[in-house]
């Protein structure tokens, strides 16, 4: 998460920009190629969303062996983004000052140390421990993934920010269910595989290109701050409502998902625990791919009213409590429309807010995108599960849950049409000649505006 939610679609950038930027510096060291650059970034923003989304079908196991209520599970899954929030805080600007590729390998090995904490679990404590490290160790490599692959391959990387974490959030919850289900050894299997994976992946960073040069800084730019460059403001106050509010429904389907999925089912089976948060982020991958080519408001919009769509049929689905083939259907369709909502919103937010920052501005902006989302993911995960047990119970939150997050998505879209309207007065308002001392910063910002063009 973003979600990942979690990533912009077709941004590219022209040859003025790369050369007006140190970014774009020849590349240092051994050495893979540019495709085989991008595909192992891809690879490693996949797996790090696989991996926090394979511990949720098996919170139902740890729950019986250990005993722990409902707002534990929120817990645990809340403690994971509140780990990411603090690691984007401290460490999303630091790969513009050291470089990607020690974040990356940092990043890494604190990922497989997480997947040795969740090995060696034998109790609550040791999994909310597991996932903290898991999320610290996303958190600062998300901003550096995103920005490298924009640094390599402006528009494959733009488009693989979107896709990426989607596949990685549906492709972890569904495998982990699979295997949990199916193959031996359950609680560990899963996270001795994604092991493997980070290991090697880490092996792999070694002979990436460096993208950026180093420069001074680091020490500094880890004081958390709010900071944004000017050109982006704007961008961010209208895209941030839009991807607050996908992200929160991905809380709903990550947190309360596997439970209402059981329950409407009547089943115990594990498999069932992962599968709303397949099709959810499933269909938001299929979102990335579908309108990856249409205009960046549009898809705005789309991203919004399909949200809207989405959560109420699953309200419908479970409002009656009856359970049966034909809740559980409606509850599932509502997942996958609400996961179109979801990869629109993640992605129209994210190609709204990158063409206006310039390439090392990249990884920071990325970074405050994701602590927006994170929470999302995070704070009403954690309020759900209080409910659920002091308040109305499961399909009570649900509903409450769903509603709040329909609230938001209509607080984004009453943002989303008036900033249209301003930008609409502003565009018949005639131009005034710049003076000469303007020139530079007048081609540096028809520089930026070919960009959105070329998103648009």
């Amino acid at each position: 998460m973003s979600s990942e939610s979690i990533a912009t679609a077709s941004i590219s950038v022209s040859g003025r920009a790369r050369r007006q930027s140190p970014a774009h510096a020849r590349p240092k060291g051994p050495l893979l190629g540019r495709l085989a650059s991008i595909g192992l970034l891809a690879s490693i923003l996949v797996s790090l969303l696989a991996a926090s989304s394979a511990p949720t079908p098996l919170y139902a196991l740890y729950q019986r062996e250990w005993g722990f209520s409902p707002i534990t599970v929120t817990v645990v899954f809340g403690v994971y983004a509140v780990a990411v929030l603090v690691s984007l805080l401290i460490f999303g600007k630091i790969s513009d000052h050291v470089g990607r590729r020690p974040v990356l390998v940092t990043a890494l090995l604190g990922q497989a140390l997480a997947m040795v904490a969740f090995i060696d679990a034998g109790g609550v404590s040791t999994l909310l421990a597991a996932r903290v490290i898991q999320g610290l160790s996303t958190g600062a490599a998300v901003g550096a993934l995103g920005a490298a692959m924009l640094d390599i391959d402006p528009r494959r990387g733009g488009f693989l920010n979107s896709f990426a974490p989607t596949l990685g959030t549906a492709g972890g919850a569904l495998v982990s269910g699979l295997v949990v289900q199916y193959l031996p050894a359950p609680t560990h299997l899963i996270y001795f595989l994604l092991l493997g994976v980070f290991v090697l992946q880490a092996l792999a960073v070694l002979v990436l290109r460096e993208t950026v040069s180093r420069k001074p800084g680091a020490v500094a730019s880890m004081a958390p701050e709010i900071k944004l460059p000017a050109a982006a403001r704007s961008s961010v106050a209208i895209a941030a409502p839009v991807m607050f509010a996908v992200w929160a429904l991905t809380g709903l389907y990550g947190a309360l998902g596997p439970a209402l999925s059981r329950t409407l089912e009547h089943s115990d089976a594990v498999v069932w625990g992962g599968l709303p948060l397949f099709v959810l982020a499933g269909s938001a991958g299929l979102s990335v791919l579908v309108l990856r080519r249409t205009a960046t408001h549009l898809v705005m919009v789309t991203g919004i009213a399909t949200l809207i769509a989405g959560v109420a049929i699953s309200l419908v689905s479970i409002g009656s409590g009856a359970g049966g083939a034909l809740s559980v259907a409606g509850f599932f369709v509502g997942a996958a429309v609400s996961g179109f909502g979801f990869g629109s919103g993640f992605q129209g937010g994210i190609r709204m807010v990158v063409p206006q920052v310039a390439p090392h501005e990249r990884s920071g902006v990325l970074s405050l995108l994701y602590v927006v989302c994170y929470l999302g993911l995070g704070v009403p995960a954690v309020i759900g599960g209080i409910l659920v047990v002091h308040g109305g119970g499961l399909v009570q939150t649900a509903r409450e849950y769903g509603l709040a997050v329909v609230v938001l998505a209509l607080l984004a879209l009453a943002g989303l049409v008036l900033s249209g309207r301003s930008a609409q007065r502003v565009a018949v308002v005639r131009p005034v000649p710049a003076p000469r001392s303007e020139v530079t910063a007048a081609a540096q910002r028809s520089c930026m505006a070919d960009v959105a063009a070329q998103v648009d």
